[in-house]
């Protein structure tokens, strides 16, 4: 597939903000000549030949920025030249390398803008290389998860995608698809021959191989899409119980006020770290108490909506003292029956000063901590990882991390259960057909083979400028 487009684009594809280097990147069939408009070699043996129109593919130079029409000096650069279709959009590409200060790289846009060359949209650049044929669509929406990967396990299942992993199984069934609907296109075709029965036969049990290998891939993307996306855990509990100091304590800094006055907290907090490769989201929340207080009353609503949203709930008590004891362990009977199958890790907090006989109010399961002795955090921890049953990744292992993957991947197999329930109603193999053509279709759409064109533009839409 060959896309092309007219228009030459640029944008800024370094993070917003003051740096030591900015990079703006040119792409399309004008790139090289307009560049060569605005950048001067520095060299004192310099000549008229040394300029981006004859700079060859694949080479750096220093040198200036210019205005053309004012002969302005803006800033001096090192300046690439990537040439189609040997570059990541198969087109002609031009990167500048210039100081990363807003203002300069706002300023060299500008002079570009006016050269007949527009403003690149989020993750056109990307875009074109899917357009253009050099990646597919699963490897697209790889380089965004790259980008956005918060932990060395969420890099390694990017990569892997990236790498082309999922784009070869993908392919590796649909060949068979297409095979099998070659076999019975061939059965019907010629009938005297009666291969109806056999061909029927051996499509069965290729798409129960298939069916059982769909499966198996759409069942990653629960732990796919928590070393992507994070695990939401939410701290909650009666006021004063050490949620707060909890938060504090995994997070490293005073993320969260605590004192002494019950209700501090009145709204969720949020903080992001990460444990043996698992991002994890906390979200610290309001003590749980009927109040009368409208602000305080806002807080524990939204602390409600936070238990609600959590993979995990870690529901604190205070075992120090017996009768507040008692007010948590009714409070976290209420939140079991508001939230199944929710959950929820229940844990103990002041064990070194337990008053007698409380623990014992709590399930033997709950975790005994102390947050002010800093014991009992890693078993807390080591309990999240065991509930979430995140397995080490295995270099030849295929992880989903897409959700739109894991649709495709459900309704293709949806597609081959119908194409089997119709066999076994003794239904003639053309029926069949469209079903296992539809679960190509499917697995297509995953790789962009077969995908609509409002799809393309929401998936490209989610990336950053520049990319």
């Amino acid at each position: 597939m060959k896309y092309h487009c007219e228009d030459t684009i640029a944008a800024i594809s370094t993070p917003v903000g003051a740096g030591g280097i900015g990079i703006i990147r040119i792409s399309g069939d004008l790139a090289i000549e307009k560049a060569n408009k605005i950048f001067r070699v520095i060299n004192k043996r310099a000549t008229e030949k040394d300029t981006v129109a004859r700079m060859s593919s694949h080479t750096i130079k220093y040198g200036n920025i210019i205005d053309p029409n004012t002969g302005e000096y803006i800033d001096e650069c090192l300046l690439s030249v990537m040439k189609g279709p040997h570059s990541y959009t198969k087109e002609d590409i031009v990167e500048i390398n210039c100081h990363g200060g807003y203002a300069v790289m706002r300023k060299i846009l500008s002079i570009l803008f006016k050269m007949d060359i527009r403003p690149a949209e989020p993750g056109e650049f990307t875009k074109r290389a899917f357009l253009n044929g050099r990646i597919d669509l699963s490897k697209a929406e790889a380089v965004m998860d790259i980008i956005n990967a918060k932990t060395e396990a969420s890099r390694k299942t990017a990569v892997m995608q990236l790498s082309g992993r999922l784009t070869k199984e993908i392919s590796n069934i649909r060949e068979k698809l297409r095979l099998c609907l070659a076999e019975i296109e061939v059965a019907l075709d010629y009938p005297e021959y009666e291969m109806e029965e056999d061909t029927g036969s051996s499509a069965m049990k290729l798409l129960t191989e298939i069916q059982k290998i769909l499966a198996d891939l759409s069942d990653t993307f629960y732990q796919g899409r928590i070393l992507k996306d994070g695990v939401k855990i939410s701290i909650a509990g009666i006021p004063n119980v050490g949620k707060s100091s909890l938060l504090n304590l995994l997070s490293g800094y005073d993320r969260a006020i605590v004192t002494d006055i019950e209700g501090t907290t009145r709204d969720t907090i949020e903080e992001s770290i990460e444990y043996d490769g698992i991002p994890i989201i906390l979200t610290d929340t309001a003590g749980l108490r009927k109040t009368a207080d409208l602000v305080e009353k806002i807080g524990v609503d939204r602390s409600y909506d936070a238990i609600k949203n959590s993979d995990i709930v870690i529901f604190m008590a205070d075992i120090s003292e017996k009768t507040r004891a008692i007010q948590s362990q009714k409070l976290l009977e209420e939140i079991k029956d508001k939230f199944e199958n929710k959950i929820i890790i229940t844990v103990l907090n002041k064990c070194d000063i337990e008053a007698a006989d409380t623990a014992e109010i709590f399930s033997k399961d709950s975790v005994k901590i102390s947050v002010k002795e800093e014991t009992g955090i890693k078993l807390l921890l080591e309990k999240i990882k065991e509930l979430l049953k995140i397995e080490s990744i295995e270099g030849n292992q295929t992880v989903i991390t897409s959700e739109r993957h894991k649709l495709l991947l459900d309704r293709a197999s949806n597609a081959l259960k119908k194409a089997q329930e119709s066999y076994s109603n003794n239904l003639p193999l053309d029926c069949i057909s469209y079903d296992i053509w539809e679960c190509g279709k499917f697995l297509g759409e995953i790789t962009g083979e077969s995908i609509e064109d409002d799809v393309m533009e929401t998936i490209f839409s989610k990336f950053c400028l520049g990319k």
